[in-house]
């Protein structure tokens, strides 16, 4: 029987448990219309096409991972709110593969809503930066690095790459502590230096 008072937020909420479930690349417009009650052509009344969809799913992953991260990150800074950050991320990916999948998507076009939220993400990762002095270019930087390290570890991890008997959490650790250390000596530019020199 159809579902009665289908809108694009109840689309998406099916979506999301079919990507959580099966991983991202096996959401269809066929799969989701049998989630949802519906005839296939009827989704197209919420969204446009397959890639749109992901899109929604994009933005709903940049949207509690933002919620979840800011709550993680309130009224802490430096090397707790760097290991925050990055348990979060690690925390969401378990608990939700497919919107991890998504959350690493590029979207051509962002809607307002989803920019904003973008860039409130963004800043989070900024402000940790900040915490270790790091501001400017060096900060964009330091922040493509971390989030590429962060990334790559949880990729694995979630992909099931980790194979030997050495506990993962403490392989997670080291890269925390690995991370820390390498922001607290970065950068090599001379302003930071004699920042960091007269601290």
């Amino acid at each position: 029987m159809p579902r009665a008072g289908l809108n694009l937020d109840a689309v998406v909420d099916a979506a999301v448990v079919i990507a959580d479930a099966d991983g991202l690349d096996s959401l269809s417009f066929a799969k989701l219309a049998m989630e949802l009650g519906v005839r296939a052509p009827s989704l197209y009344n919420h969204v446009e096409c397959l890639g749109s969809l992901k899109a929604h799913l994009t933005s709903r992953a940049l949207s509690l991972l933002l919620d979840a991260t800011r709550d993680a990150m309130a009224g802490i800074a430096g090397r707790e709110a760097l290991a925050a950050f990055g348990r979060t991320q690690r925390d969401f990916a378990k608990a939700h593969p497919g919107l991890w999948s998504a959350f690493k998507l590029p979207i051509a076009q962002w809607s307002d809503a989803a920019q904003r939220t973008a860039d409130s993400y963004v800043a989070l990762a900024l402000a940790i930066m900040r915490g270790y002095g790091l501001a400017g270019d060096d900060a964009i930087h330091a922040t493509r690095v971390v989030r590429a390290s962060l990334q790559g570890f949880i990729d694995l991890e979630v992909g099931g790459g980790f194979g030997l008997k050495q506990k993962v959490d403490l392989s997670f650790d080291t890269l925390l502590s690995m991370l820390h250390v390498s922001l607290s000596q970065y950068p090599v530019t001379t302003g930071h230096k004699q920042l960091r020199a007269a601290k």
